[in-house]
């Protein structure tokens, strides 16, 4: 299987995600995602930068670069930004936003299906392939279950499979609102939130009342508080139809998470167990650790 760097998802600022990228070149990375899927105020990096972010890559990496476009598209100026994303020229876009895919089916344009279009079932995956779509990563909840439902379902409409990329490593990205949380937990407006998400590199976390680790606050981006790691299903995940695997970026220890995928696809043994949930992936509440509780 092929592994992917997915987009950032936290707000750093422009020497940081230079230097990340710099780092993830050296990597053994089949797939890197450029660009901002959260919120249009973060700005570090303008298209224009990320265009020439990606130019330099290609000099140092064999990995296809991707540009991923906005999740929550709700002013003009943003449908505005995400045309000029769409019409870049140079890279495939992965399109987070039922907009994004009507543009870039305007286009005649293939693109990556981003895990917040919610695509669960074969006759939606149908109609976005007659768009254009060429890559499908599933929604983060989706059970491996699910996964080989769906793509049987295409295989009895005589439906090519897309590629199938599975959201295999990071905190999990579960909604979006139109508010910022992360604005209102330092008492700010959104419209003038001071970049706040700055001060926090891997989000809030949230706690229950009994102290118990329950989501991550991420400017209007809720996500799980625990990191998602697949590494232990790796055999499972082989079987099951997937071609690439999808590591979202953390901002400490990702060479070392790159590091651990790439030596059980080139065939170490995988864990048993690692630290992270992995209950959406059999079929269960998220948040579990499956090993745990000996489902």
């Amino acid at each position: 299987m092929k592994l992917s760097l997915g987009p950032v998802l936290f707000y750093w600022g422009r020497d940081r995600l230079l230097d990340f990228y710099a780092e993830m070149a050296e990597q053994p990375l089949d797939i890197i995602y450029l660009g901002e899927t959260v919120c249009s105020k973060r700005r570090a990096m303008s298209l224009d930068h990320w265009l020439g972010l990606a130019r330099e890559l290609r000099e140092c990496t064999r990995a296809e670069l991707v540009l991923s476009g906005l999740t929550l598209v709700e002013a003009a100026s943003e449908l505005s930004s995400l045309k000029r994303l769409c019409d870049n020229g140079e890279l495939l876009v992965e399109a987070n936003d039922m907009g994004a895919v009507q543009l870039l089916h305007e286009r005649r344009t293939p693109f990556v299906a981003g895990p917040a279009l919610n695509l669960y079932n074969a006759h939606a995956l149908d109609e976005l392939i007659a768009c254009g779509l060429r890559r499908w990563v599933p929604p983060v909840e989706c059970s491996r279950r699910l996964l080989q439902d769906c793509l049987q379902q295409l295989d009895l409409l005589g439906r090519p499979r897309p590629e199938v990329e599975l959201f295999a490593y990071g905190h999990l990205p579960l909604a979006y609102s139109a508010r910022c949380f992360t604005a209102r937990a330092e008492n700010r407006p959104k419209d003038d939130c001071r970049f706040c998400c700055l001060n926090y590199p891997e989000g809030i976390p949230l706690y229950s009342q009994e102290r118990q680790p329950l989501f991550t606050l991420n400017g209007i981006q809720t996500m799980s508080a625990e990191v998602c790691n697949l590494l232990p299903d790796y055999p499972a995940m082989a079987a099951s139809g997937i071609d690439v695997l999808r590591l979202s970026p953390r901002h400490e220890g990702m060479v070392e998470v790159v590091q651990a995928f790439a030596e059980v696809r080139a065939g170490s043994m995988p864990p048993l167990a690692v630290d992270g949930c992995n209950g959406y992936w059999h079929g269960q509440p998220g948040m579990l650790r499956v090993e745990e509780t000996g489902l």
